[in-house]
């Protein structure tokens, strides 16, 4: 298997301490610990045998070395909650979160821009469509849209902090401030 270790680095690394740092307090601990995950990634990367593991082995080993530093540190007999043997570790979903935030902060919109993003980007509706049911032209439904996108655009660069990788996928979330309804936990 031919994977970059340079792109693995930038593609994991803010979500492997993120993993980490949520697991264990002390930040040159966690910083230790993902230079050696990376270190025996890049040790055993030949030894992966399906690129589409490539995630879950990732984690899988981070989770063992986190064990390993627990025992190390001999803090008790039992392990973390958290950090009992399971079959794979599933990432969090940020992308749940940022729809959460997203849908929110559409409401901020005004109600004509509003209208034309919800219609087009959330119920898939083609701008020729939505040209035909609001009754306008379809230059003018692109013009709204696009309006209404970069507003929206905006509005979410303001409250948060979104992150992705060179696919596409949302690496890291954070909600800068909130607007009264802009949280996935509400």
């Amino acid at each position: 298997m031919t994977v970059e270790i340079s792109l693995l680095w930038s593609d994991y690394y803010l979500r492997l301490k993120r993993f980490v740092a949520n697991r264990i307090q002390n930040q040159a601990d966690v910083e230790d610990i993902v230079q050696d995950v990376f270190i025996k990634i890049n040790d055993h990367i030949d030894d992966l045998k399906d690129e589409q593991k490539l995630s879950s082995w990732i984690y899988q080993i981070a989770r063992n070395s986190m064990v390993d530093y627990f025992r190390k540190k001999k803090w008790d007999d039992e392990l973390p909650a958290q950090l009992q043997i399971t079959d794979e570790y599933e990432e969090p979903d940020l992308a749940q979160e940022v729809i959460a935030c997203f849908e929110s902060v559409i409401q901020q919109l005004p109600e004509k821009y509003k209208e034309a993003v919800e219609l087009s980007m959330l119920k898939g509706m083609s701008q020729k469509e939505l040209s035909e049911r609001l009754g306008i032209s379809y230059s003018g439904a692109k013009s709204r849209v696009q309006r209404g996108r970069e507003m929206l655009k905006e509005l979410l660069t303001g409250c948060c902090h979104i992150e992705s990788d060179r696919y596409g996928n949302i690496i890291d979330f954070q909600i800068k401030w909130r607007y009264p309804s802009c949280s996935s936990n509400e």
